[in-house]
């Protein structure tokens, strides 16, 4: 098989590539271009219109991030793949959406599934029932891991196109915490570090679904209005959060769950913006400790590396990207894994599928 046609499925949320919020979406259009440049075929099935090169089937003509988290989204977008995907000349389907693989048992085309999201609890039954109807690839070692029983042929790190991120050697005297208003990033860990260590803290947070804006009533607002040093930016756009994490004396990421990849710690490496983050999910594999950024046990640690940071380098933290996180590498990867799936599918033995964009 020389040319590869793959069929990208994207979540119904936002148009490819975001505006602002959407780190799915913004992997899913950084892979989708760089495919394209390594002469793979693609086909992207989304919504809204299309800012990419790819050719571009429409699910919906306006993208849902006003009812983003709400199941019929996800559920339309899925019922539209049969028939799309039967007008479409491809190998195989790469789907990023939630209820899109449940129909992957119901057609011949083999689909290859990236985890994005928890591979545990309901999560981890739901791709557990979907067996080998689907071909699961894991975003870090931490997130395979925690379910070893499910269908894994690979594993890669996601990745950015680190040309297109500003570098920056003079770092300006703030701290940014960039994410969600949800309790699992961290915001109250991030303010009382940087408040504890004197440093200012820009914050930059998506915060307009009710349970984000109510976190930020209930939690956050009332931490702002404590003290000094910290200021709250609310959601920004690409152009803006490029510039602060590139100006960051460091991303602060007090994570406080087991996420499986934080691309936006990628995105501050190739900005040339070191780490400091808890030892959770993927953090020991994608922050080098020590040269990239400082990983912490505990939040108490956190203040004392927010003091330290400005010893590493900011070269260092930029090559580490263009080394281990640029879109070239995992372009590379997923081709490997769509080749292997092909073939397997096809009852020839493909390559090996221990794939590990890392160290």
């Amino acid at each position: 098989m020389d040319e590869l046609k793959v069929a990208m499925v994207s979540p119904p949320w936002f148009e490819l590539p975001p505006k602002a919020y959407g780190g799915i979406e913004s992997m899913c259009a950084d892979l989708t271009e760089e495919l394209l440049r390594q002469a793979v075929h693609v086909t992207l099935i989304g919504v809204g219109e299309n800012g990419t090169n790819a050719d571009f089937v429409s699910i919906s003509v306006a993208a849902q991030e006003k009812r983003m988290g709400m199941g019929m989204p996800e559920v339309v977008h899925a019922a539209a793949l049969p028939d799309v995907l039967a007008d479409l000349d491809v190998d195989l389907v790469h789907d990023h959406s939630l209820a899109g693989p449940l129909l992957a048992r119901g057609r011949m085309l083999p689909t290859v599934v990236t985890a994005h999201g928890p591979v545990t609890g309901e999560m981890g039954r739901y791709y557990r029932d979907l067996g080998d109807s689907v071909h699961l690839v894991a975003l870090s070692e931490a997130q395979r891991t925690q379910a070893p029983g499910l269908n894994w042929v690979a594993t890669v790190h996601n990745a950015v196109a680190v040309a297109e991120f500003p570098f920056r050697e003079d770092k300006e005297d703030f701290a940014l915490f960039l994410g969600r208003s949800t309790p699992e990033k961290g915001i109250p860990e991030a303010i009382e570090a940087a408040r504890a260590a004197g440093v200012r803290l820009l914050i930059a947070a998506k915060c307009r679904e009710r349970d984000e804006i109510r976190y930020f009533d209930e939690v956050v607002e009332p931490l702002l209005r404590e003290g000094d040093g910290v200021e709250w930016l609310g959601e920004v756009d690409r152009e803006r959060k490029l510039a602060l994490l590139a100006a960051a004396r460091c991303l602060l990421f007090p994570i406080r769950w087991e996420e499986p990849f934080g691309l936006v710690m990628a995105e501050a490496l190739a900005c040339g913006t070191p780490v400091v983050a808890l030892r959770r999910g993927s953090v020991p594999e994608v922050v080098t400790h020590g040269e990239t950024g400082w990983v912490c046990d505990t939040p108490d640690e956190l203040a004392d590396a927010l003091r330290r940071v400005g010893s590493l380098s900011p070269a260092r933290c930029r090559a580490d990207a263009e080394e281990r996180f640029d879109v070239s590498l995992m372009a590379q990867r997923y081709e490997s894994v769509y080749r292997s799936v092909v073939a397997r599918t096809a009852g020839r033995d493909g390559p090996g599928l221990k794939l590990v964009s890392g160290r």
